[in-house]
């Protein structure tokens, strides 16, 4: 008995070492991409944010939780442990730098000092040095840079949580955008994500309101797609195609010859960030143009098309003046796309149509049928507009958005925490990457101060009203009601452009609203 174990015991321990021997082999001795170093590393900041909450927070009794003192040490709490998380998300790279990115999205969900201390990673991760990207450019496409590349800028245009981006000139002249996976990201994956998966059980043992599996499940799901830049390629290729007659929007070509799992060459196209104010106003661009046709774009994507670019941050949108003095969209990073289903893009477009029109009963009935169990379908429909139910059940699309109601959104959204982590467990998982586009596009028309106009509340229910049609047309079992469901879907929306160009008289801005017909 004793000789199995010892052989047990010296065979892990050997198996281990041997293990680590060839993991640092295929990363060129990188001590960071050794499992156990990264996985201790996680595993003592968890440990240290911990400590900071006990020993801060927790080390006396408070017996009223509303006391200004209380919830001012809370909150520089959340800052110092959310400081703490930041740094492992930097220091682990890949993996830990989308999940960090994944909660700088979160507004609805997490205390503001995490949301706002993990947006930095939205535009401004750490960056690998040049010569691990001619690496990967070498492996991939067998030739050295220098024989593609006339220049090559070492200043990378944007840096994410699994590649970077740089300006190069092809031999030929041509200018293009170089994306190139960073060299350790594919090999680190699988230990990260079970790292991940064990200190959110963690977390959820420790603190039983907080239900992220979820998270570990999307990323799980939707980081084997994101880390094949061929399949980027396409998915780019294909939303280019899906929205030719969008003549303002604009897609990188794809340079094929030079695209591999691990590196994308595409066309260079300048412009500045979307939440750019500074540069929108140099410019001068209508903020409420780019807002629209944002808006525009996505209400499609997601109510029609069913194929949604899912990571709209400002980082991956761009603007400019066109030659003849109109805005035009940039979209980049085509890496995550949410295919939906023609009966979720049905019940979806019902709950958008019944939270318009304050049906409550709708409003249950369709968060129901999206997986939302019980009495959740009113927190859900907040989820879903971003907005207060005081503002969901007085018409979200009548009270307009201020810097009151989102102190209101915070505080309440702090006091309603588990529950929202019970619905995001419980949700079609569709749903999960529609939230997180919807919480990032109302980030981008916040920063442009463009939230209230009506204009997106019309596009949208002109798309909701399309998708009902197109679902009840096919499910129509004779011409006749085929033709009664065509002729409801014309007056549902020559009823919906009377009341939005009455709304336009109304607030003197007719003319933009008779634009948006046309």
């Amino acid at each position: 008995m004793w000789p199995t174990r010892r052989l047990l015991k010296y065979g892990f321990v050997g198996g281990s070492l041997v293990g680590t021997a060839l993991s640092l082999h295929a990363n060129d001795y990188d001590v960071n991409s050794i499992g156990i170093v990264r996985l201790g590393r996680a595993g003592a900041t968890v440990f240290d944010i911990a400590t900071t909450y006990k020993t801060n927070l927790y080390k006396q009794e408070w017996p009223d939780k509303k006391d200004p003192a209380y919830l001012k040490l809370k909150s520089e709490t959340h800052k110092i442990a959310a400081e703490k998380l930041l740094e492992l998300c930097r220091t682990n790279r890949g993996v830990y730098i989308k999940v960090g990115q994944h909660i700088g999205a979160l507004e609805y969900l997490l205390p503001y000092e995490y949301v706002q201390t993990m947006k930095i990673l939205h535009s401004n991760a750490p960056q690998n040095p040049i010569e691990d990207l001619y690496k990967v450019i070498r492996q991939d496409l067998k030739v050295n840079p220098e024989e593609i590349f006339s220049s090559f800028d070492p200043e990378p245009l944007g840096t994410a949580s699994l590649a970077q981006v740089h300006r190069a000139t092809l031999k030929d002249g041509t200018e293009v955008a170089v994306k190139v996976q960073h060299p350790y990201v594919r090999g680190n994956s699988i230990v990260d994500i079970k790292t991940m998966e064990v200190l959110v059980k963690l977390v959820s043992w420790a603190f039983p309101d907080f239900k992220f599996q979820w998270l570990v499940d999307e990323t799980k799901r939707n980081l084997p797609v994101e880390m094949d830049f061929e399949h980027e390629g396409h998915n780019a290729e294909k939303v280019a195609e899906m929205f030719k007659d969008y003549k303002w929007l604009k897609i990188p070509k794809i340079y094929w010859q030079y695209t591999t799992p691990r590196v994308l060459m595409m066309e260079f196209l300048k412009g500045g960030q979307v939440n750019d104010v500074e540069y929108i106003d140099k410019e001068k661009i209508d903020r409420y143009d780019i807002a629209n046709k944002i808006g525009q774009l996505y209400s499609n994507m997601i109510f029609l098309k069913g194929f949604v670019h899912s990571d709209p941050h400002p980082g991956n949108i761009l603007v400019r003046k066109s030659d003849k003095g109109g805005t035009e969209v940039i979209l980049l990073d085509h890496g995550l796309y949410a295919n939906l289903t023609e009966k979720f893009r049905y019940e979806y477009s019902k709950l958008w149509l019944s939270i318009l029109k304050v049906d409550q009963m709708g409003m249950k009935k369709h968060a129901q049928a999206l997986g939302v169990q019980g009495s959740m379908w009113g927190l859900f429909a907040c989820m879903v507009t971003g907005r207060p139910w005081n503002s969901v059940i007085s018409g979200i699309d009548r009270v307009k958005q201020d810097d009151a109601e989102k102190e209101l959104i915070q505080k309440e959204g702090k006091l309603v925490i588990p529950h929202i982590s019970d619905v995001l467990e419980k949700v079609d998982r569709q749903m999960l990457l529609v939230l997180k586009t919807n919480d990032l596009i109302r980030g981008i028309e916040t920063t442009l101060k463009t939230q209230n106009r009506m204009t997106a509340f019309w596009v949208m229910s002109k798309c909701c009203i399309k998708s009902v049609g197109s679902r009840e047309y096919l499910d129509a079992p004779d011409p006749w009601k085929k033709l009664s469901t065509c002729l409801r879907e014309n007056w549902a929306i020559f009823k919906l452009n009377v009341y939005y160009l009455y709304r336009g008289l109304v607030t003197l801005h007719f003319f933009s609203s008779l634009k948006m017909i046309f």
